[in-house]
């Protein structure tokens, strides 16, 4: 039997590709505006963990998954060899995540950990795409309500997690891939900001 011929439809993979680099260039052209809050968030967790305190991240779905990689790159190391930094993914324990969603419901997933596990001075992180989702926004409030830094990395509008956070950096984008794409950066930019402000600490 021979081999079916390969044919490309009108509008394949490779369109898609064009577009999506096009529209990934155009936007991280326009994250220049970001630069200083970006610079203020990096200070901020610095600060954190030189009062030996700790970061704690939430998000879902994909943001869930940028939070475990960002918190393995402070946990192990970026670029820079030295001692672990104190960073939590909330977005990992399944037994937590399970019990917490059956018993009192998904919205206070996020919330419940920050309860019990924060501190005063942490730093808590919320990723969303939107800015609305539910269970990091409840996780915020609960974060401010303790005295906890509130850091929240969103797109779109910045939704209602802007009012939550000491400082939200919104992705100007509607995609959430691109919105994602740039999230990761940032949180990569984040990594290797606190290596080099406590490489360079007395």
């Amino acid at each position: 039997m021979s081999a079916l011929p390969l044919h490309l439809p009108a509008r394949g993979p490779i369109d898609a590709f064009d577009e999506g680099l096009r529209e990934h260039r155009a936007l991280f052209d326009r994250l220049e505006t970001l630069r200083a809050d970006i610079a203020r968030v990096a200070a901020l967790m610095a600060d954190t963990l030189r009062a030996s305190r700790k970061l704690m991240l939430m998000g879902n779905g994909g943001s869930a998954a940028d939070c475990q990689h960002l918190a393995a790159e402070f946990t192990g190391r970026f670029k820079l060899e030295r001692r672990p930094l104190a960073a939590l993914a909330l977005t990992t324990d399944t037994s937590a995540l399970t019990c917490i969603g059956n018993d009192y419901g998904f919205e206070q997933v996020f919330a419940r950990q920050v309860v019990g596990l924060g501190v005063p001075g942490d730093c808590v992180v919320g990723i969303s795409t939107s800015g609305h989702s539910p269970n990091v926004l409840r996780a915020l409030e609960q974060a401010k309500r303790l005295g906890m830094s509130t850091v929240g990395l969103s797109g779109r509008d910045g939704g209602a997690m802007r009012a939550l956070c000491d400082l939200c950096l919104v992705v100007p984008h509607t995609d959430t891939a691109r919105i994602q794409e740039a999230h990761i950066f940032i949180g990569h930019t984040w990594c290797a900001m606190v290596e080099q402000a406590l490489a360079e600490q007395p």
